[in-house]
């Protein structure tokens, strides 16, 4: 099983080098990163002005994949989903891919400066939340389990980038 990392789009290499570093950590397999693709611009939302999340996800899977392979797009646009007014990512297992958006993890510190350190480590914990769907993972209740869902930033921060002791043994490998 192997993970491949996609950019789509304008993303830091340093972001993109960090995650796979980190995935390779938590999940214990091979990740790649794969050539970067273009936003697909048929998936902008005019009136929202965002991306359709799972536009991305349906581009991403038209690569080669070989099987287990799990392929997770990042991207720095601003990605909504049916009935939600945006996400920090989305997953489709049954696809096997993934995508996640750095638009939203990036807060700007008091002095208007990104906060590097703060946006990896969202990036890192966004990343794992929407892998552990593909490796067959739900939602969590508990707030410091990684798959707990984030509906804003403060989510995202309290919670850990690892898995709980009861969504840990369910990984499906």
């Amino acid at each position: 099983m192997n993970i491949i990392l996609r950019p789509i789009g304008i993303v830091e290499a340093e972001i993109v080098t960090a995650l796979k570093e980190q995935l390779a950590l938590v999940f214990g397999c091979p990740v790649r990163i794969a050539l970067s693709l273009a936003v697909p611009e048929l998936a902008y939302h005019t009136e929202r002005a965002q991306y359709r999340a799972s536009l991305f996800i349906d581009m991403i899977v038209r690569q080669e994949i070989l099987k287990g392979e799990k392929l997770l797009g990042i991207t720095g646009v601003d990605l909504f989903s049916k009935d939600l007014n945006f996400v920090f990512g989305e997953a489709s297992p049954s696809q096997n891919a993934a995508v996640i958006s750095l638009y939203r993890l990036r807060d700007e510190i008091s002095d208007g400066l990104p906060d590097n350190e703060l946006v990896l480590k969202r990036t890192v914990k966004e990343a794992v939340h929407e892998l552990g769907h593909l490796f067959g993972l739900d939602h969590c209740s508990n707030t410091r389990c990684v798959m707990h869902f984030s509906s804003c930033l403060a989510d995202t921060d309290i919670k850990e980038n690892s898995f709980c002791s009861k969504c840990q043994p369910k990984l499906i490998k």
